[in-house]
């Protein structure tokens, strides 16, 4: 019997979450509500930039870390180009290279090699004052001032009306990349999740943790059949839609989070056509 199978019961009833896997503390920061086109939100009161397939990183001023809080381990001579102010971005490789680039800031010691293919792309400096208008100049000038090849700053447009944001969003998609960001011009930094940022994507996505699997049945015989997710308001529900035959044989650890499409949510709250995407970029 394969140990997932020995865990499914006790995963369902522990719930396990994330904060038993991770014992570093998350910082605190920016979270993105979803864009939603038929509220008729004003997208001109916003700086639009792409959406990166990155890995989010949090500089404190010493040390880069995942969302979750762990340290990544980057080389020294990555971050101590780095300034002393605290920053937020995305490390990054390109478009459609997450799992490449989650192999490299996963490994341990970091390799001198892959590193240099990767940029760290700044879109916010957590706590600073003022209207983010202001912060994106900041950013800027502190990127020019640092002078290294590899900090750099997400580039920022604005948009005159709805229909030349979805024309954005569609050349953005087109050109491989996977959605936007808005950011309101005149928002002072606030931490969480909150209307001050939004994302804009072709497909909603969500993050849940694995607390537990079902055995798969059929040609999934011995192998994973879903997994029992759980999400942030305490709901769970079963996802197998996706997952590959590697995924299906070593599944999520209990305790991972990971990421999963959907085209809407049912009137429970729960994901409708939900499919498995990826692990996290939570770590």
């Amino acid at each position: 019997m394969h140990k997932w199978l020995r865990w499914t019961s006790f995963a369902a009833l522990s719930g396990i979450c994330c904060a038993a896997s991770h014992a570093a503390v998350a910082p605190d920061m920016v979270l993105a509500q979803t864009y939603d086109a038929s509220a008729r939100a004003d997208p001109s009161l916003y700086w639009v930039s792409e959406k990166l397939d990155g890995v989010r990183a949090f500089w404190d001023g010493r040390e880069l870390r995942f969302r979750s809080g762990r340290r990544i381990a980057a080389p020294a001579w990555f971050t101590a180009a780095l300034p002393p102010e605290a920053l937020d971005g995305e490390l990054w490789l390109g478009r459609g290279r997450f799992d490449e680039l989650s192999g490299i800031v996963r490994t341990t010691p970091a390799a001198d090699d892959d590193w240099r293919r990767v940029s760290y792309r700044i879109f916010e400096l957590p706590g600073a004052p003022g209207a983010f208008s202001e912060r994106i100049e900041r950013i800027q000038a502190l990127v020019r001032r640092t002078d290294v090849a590899w900090l750099q700053a997400i580039p920022q447009f604005r948009v005159p009306d709805a229909a030349a944001l979805k024309k954005a969003l569609d050349e953005i998609v087109q050109a491989g990349g996977e959605g936007l960001m808005l950011h309101r011009a005149d928002a002072v930094y606030v931490s969480g999740r909150n209307d001050a940022l939004l994302k804009f994507k072709p497909q909603q996505d969500a993050e849940a943790i694995v607390v537990g699997y079902t055995p798969g049945k059929g040609r999934f015989q011995g192998h994973v059949g879903a997994l029992l997710l759980q999400m942030p308001d305490g709901k769970r529900f079963r996802l197998g839609s996706g997952l590959s035959a590697a995924e299906r044989e070593r599944p999520p650890p209990l305790g991972a989070v990971v990421s999963y499409r959907y085209q809407s949510l049912t009137p429970d709250g729960k994901p409708r056509f939900a499919r498995y995407w990826r692990r996290s970029e939570a770590f």
